[in-house]
């Protein structure tokens, strides 16, 4: 199979670059398989053979797990007492105070510029036409 040569190839190349990077070996196989023996036996059961309730859950050791990165927040941590509904109610009030605001200054400005305009025609005295 053509693929599976494709890959295995990729894979060494990508190690042969990580090595070249880091400046030093792993101890990886060139294909990413380990070479030193698992910790521990991995015993392979079929889903359909195990009882949900034989199942031991708490076997893994909590230590040997590392722990998660800690993500970043993009929200700060909600307050206590925090309301979501009275936050929104007010950025709510706080958007239509400022459309309200901007809606006023548009009629504003319009009806100024008419005044102008209307000015502006009136002051244009009806006189003879002028000659070229």
């Amino acid at each position: 199979m053509k693929w599976i040569r494709e890959r295995d190839e990729l894979i060494a190349q990508t190690m042969a670059f990580v090595q070249s990077v880091t400046g030093k070996k792993d101890d990886l196989h060139p294909l990413g398989i380990p070479t030193a023996a698992p910790a521990a036996p991995v015993e392979i059961v079929s889903a359909r053979s195990v009882d949900a309730k034989s199942v031991d859950t708490k076997s893994v050791d909590e230590s040997e797990r590392p722990a998660p990165p800690p993500q970043p927040s993009l929200l700060p941590p909600p307050r206590a007492g925090y309301d979501f509904r009275t936050e929104m109610q007010a950025r709510i009030a706080n958007f239509r105070k400022h459309q309200e605001r901007f809606e006023r200054e548009r009629e504003e400005y319009c009806a100024a510029t008419l005044t102008k305009l209307r000015a502006a025609i009136l002051d244009v005295s009806p006189g003879p036409p002028a000659e070229k």
